[in-house]
């Protein structure tokens, strides 16, 4: 089993005003984000042919889906090892390098991949 502190941060994310075909930046909005969002995009990033498929990955993303239910309320991320590894490997493999300059996602992540085994 690991466990995961989720700390919580506020992004700016830029607000936009569509005109016709352009777009120009009018301010930005601030949201919240953590490490369960993180993992979240990048799963939903993956293209369609690249997403886990089968019996074995539909049980991970079903047991994720309730460790994140769960650790959205309790701020613990608790995984079996299974689901560790399979995180990890997404992250591992398919982190954009540009995250790496928010200092908010570099923590998050890398408290996540230091989690120690109970």
């Amino acid at each position: 089993m690991r466990r995961i502190k989720i700390e919580n941060w506020k992004a700016r994310m830029p607000k936009y005003e569509e005109k016709g075909d352009s777009k120009k930046l009018i301010g930005y909005d601030e949201v919240e984000e953590s490490l369960l969002i993180v993992l979240n995009n990048l799963m939903a990033s993956k293209r369609p042919e690249e997403i886990p498929r089968g019996l074995d990955k539909f049980r991970i993303f079903n047991r994720l889906s309730k460790a994140f239910e769960k650790a959205d309320k309790s701020k613990v991320l608790e995984l079996e090892e299974t689901d560790y590894a399979f995180l990890k490997e997404i992250i591992e493999k398919d982190i954009p390098s540009t995250w790496g300059l928010n200092e908010n996602i570099s923590k998050a992540v890398e408290a996540f991949l230091n989690a120690k085994e109970e």
